[in-house]
């Protein structure tokens, strides 16, 4: 099972998705001398799970969904949260 396979399952158990992409970038870090290992994410999450919360809220919601991945699987990831209808403002 791939990365982008093993976030959205963890994720679903916190959260209806709705859209989700995940951006690889850990070959640009490879070559670093303090590369250690890990993934290199960006995601965009699309969940009417994040109606009424803050941005804080949102990305605290999607930490506790990935967990131990985080600095074991993953060593840096940045994301976008929106509920549906912020995403179809933000794409349309």
């Amino acid at each position: 099972m791939n990365i982008e396979q093993v976030i959205q399952d963890h994720l679903e158990k916190h959260m209806t998705v709705a859209y989700l992409e995940i951006k690889d970038t850990t070959g640009k870090h490879v070559h670093h001398d303090q590369f250690t290992g890990g993934h290199h994410l960006s995601a965009i999450i699309v969940s009417d799970t994040f109606t009424s919360m803050g941005l804080i809220d949102r990305h605290q919601l999607v930490y506790k969904a990935l967990g131990t991945m985080i600095k074991n699987e993953i060593h840096a990831f940045s994301m976008k949260t929106y509920t549906k209808s912020e995403w179809r403002a933000h794409v349309y």
